[in-house]
């Protein structure tokens, strides 16, 4: 991967963990870095399974893609706020 992929995929991260922020319904108790973290863990594991499942190069949007990393980043956000509502 290059660099300039790197920097690309940690920006659509950022989109990737606000959008699955907003798709979680009420209010998270977590702070936009953690979000942030987040989206781009999610980006980078929603590619991953995307490429796993031959859908990851398609023409146009890969919208098969952008679904996948939106919902990991809210069962990510959701799990981090469970969590931290626990303590």
């Amino acid at each position: 991967m290059e660099p300039s992929s790197i920097i690309g995929a940690i920006v659509i991260g950022i989109v990737i963990g606000a959008l699955g922020r907003l798709v979680v319904p009420g209010r998270q108790h977590i702070g936009i870095l953690w979000t942030m973290l987040i989206g781009i863990v999610a980006a980078f594991v929603g590619a991953w399974i995307a490429m796993r499942l031959g859908v990851a190069a398609t023409r146009g949007v890969d919208w098969i893609e952008w679904i996948i990393q939106i919902a990991l980043a809210a069962i990510g956000v959701t799990a981090l706020d469970r969590a931290l509502a626990r303590r």
